[in-house]
């Protein structure tokens, strides 16, 4: 039994320095660690990395890319109208750009239907989107060049036009909570 108590408790300090070492390297980039029970879909990136420079189009079919926010920090949502998680958010979203317009704090939302500006407008109008602009991803290059494995998927990007993390799946985008995150994550 003496044997194994060496190893045991070896891998016991071994699992400890894990488990403390992660958050305390997140916190050394400051301020995007998510507190428990907000945005629990949340993970962190490190470091840091570029975003993809593919093209979206908004409604007037004015090609954009991420590089044009630069300077301001984005929260881009990736969605679409036939993701019933991604509907259920839009609403949030929508409050969460209105809450963040003076922080200097941009909130996408890229829509990957394929049908394009007329169905997301419809889309805006029934469902009183009316912060939100539209964003059209052609083609789903924006979706493919970000690595995004499902919708929707929010990702957060710092002023430097940096990707510091993302939350796959539906969040509570407008409580207090994930908009003081937010303003601690990506604030200046």
């Amino acid at each position: 039994m003496g044997r194994f108590a060496f190893p045991a408790l070896l891998w016991l300090l071994l699992a400890a320095i894990v488990s403390i070492s992660r958050p305390l390297a997140s916190a050394e980039g400051g301020k995007c660690l998510a507190p428990v029970g907000v945005l629990d879909n949340f993970d962190l990136v490190e470091p840091p990395r570029a975003v993809t420079e593919q093209p979206f189009f908004d409604v007037t079919g004015t090609r954009l890319t991420l590089a044009d926010f630069r300077g301001r920090a984005v929260v881009l949502n990736f969605w679409a109208t036939w993701c019933a998680p991604c509907v259920a958010e839009m609403p949030q979203l929508d409050r969460l750009k209105k809450i963040l317009a003076g922080d200097e704090i941009e909130v996408l939302a890229i829509s990957e239907d394929r049908a394009g500006v007329p169905l997301v407008k419809k889309f805006y109008d029934v469902n009183g989107i009316s912060n939100l602009d539209i964003f059209i991803d052609k083609g789903r290059k924006v979706l493919s060049g970000s690595k995004i494995i499902g919708l929707p998927t929010t990702i957060l990007i710092d002023k430097r036009g940096r990707e510091i993390g993302r939350a796959l799946g539906a969040a509570e985008w407008d409580s207090s909570e994930a908009v003081a995150f937010i303003r601690q994550c990506l604030g200046s």
